[in-house]
């Protein structure tokens, strides 16, 4: 086990099921940004056991562009809905995924 209840696990690539969830969130992230992203390209992630899961991810938006997601997934049993709760712009490649 990586992760104590309650905590963030280490930071890991991106897989195709982030992406997938980027892809979900990207219409919610442009929202709450305010602009519109041509590159929506999951790197990293970290995740944390609540309940449900929080994802905090690490999305490459195009140039020396990133922004960070917190996205909360219920538990299957609750219907395992996606929910953005946060986005942080001007990020940049180097700045480490934290909670927020």
């Amino acid at each position: 086990m990586d992760q104590v209840c309650g905590g963030t696990s280490e930071a890991k690539d991106a897989t195709p099921d982030i992406q997938k969830i980027c892809d979900k969130m990207k219409p919610h992230a442009e929202q709450k940004a305010g602009k519109k992203f041509d590159k929506f390209v999951a790197k990293s992630y970290k995740t944390q056991l609540v309940a449900g899961t929080n994802y905090f991810i690490k999305v490459h938006t195009g140039g020396d562009d990133y922004v960070h997601l917190c996205v909360y997934k219920q538990l299957a049993c609750n219907g395992g809905k996606l929910e953005l709760h946060g986005v942080q712009t001007t990020k940049t490649c180097n700045d480490p995924i934290v909670y927020f």
